[in-house]
């Protein structure tokens, strides 16, 4: 393959027309919960770490509603040495939800055990999950969020680019335009 034809897997998987609608109910969501006293709780692994811990300070400075990610190293070895690495997100829910939270997962696969966990946990906890998938449709982690957005691709690095764009895309939307800054 080419970098064209690289390239050009973006746009369909991008533009997916069902999105905007889901991006829009999932913004309002945000605000639902941002009104009521809520936060965001973000979590992934790899490269969905990365982009957790980055939305999560765009969510809180730019658009207005407080937000962290779960990815500090003392945090996720001490839970991890304490209760397993498949639970560590799920302990961290524990110490860190609060009623009115969402708790937004990201995951390529949708098959991390300790993300699924922490879906199923949040679920218990009747907190809103909303999920960043990709891979196959039917992953674990999108049959058990209210909301599963989804990526038709089995390629990381396009799956994780295209989560990155639309959870930027919600934080624009929370600003009412897109910022230069």
């Amino acid at each position: 393959m080419n970098l064209t034809e690289y390239l050009a897997q973006y746009p369909p998987l991008l533009c997916d027309p069902a999105i905007p609608a889901q991006l829009t109910q999932f913004k309002d969501r945000i605000v639902q919960a941002r009104d009521a006293g809520g936060k965001l709780l973000l979590a992934g692994n790899g490269a969905s770490a990365s982009i957790a811990s980055h939305l999560a300070t765009d969510f809180s400075k730019q658009g207005g509603v407080r937000a962290t990610a779960f990815n500090d190293a003392n945090l996720i070895t001490a839970l991890g040495n304490d209760c397993g690495y498949e639970n560590w997100i799920a302990k961290a829910l524990d110490y860190y939800a609060d009623p009115q939270d969402i708790v937004i997962l990201i995951s390529s696969s949708g098959q991390s055990p300790n993300v699924v966990k922490a879906a199923q946990h949040a679920q218990e906890l009747h907190l809103y999950v909303a999920a960043f998938t990709g891979f196959a449709q039917d992953n674990p982690l999108g049959a058990i969020a209210e909301t599963n957005f989804w990526v038709d691709s089995c390629s990381y690095n396009i799956v994780e680019c295209i989560h990155m764009i639309w959870l930027t895309a919600v934080v624009d939307l929370l600003t009412g335009a897109p910022r230069s800054e």
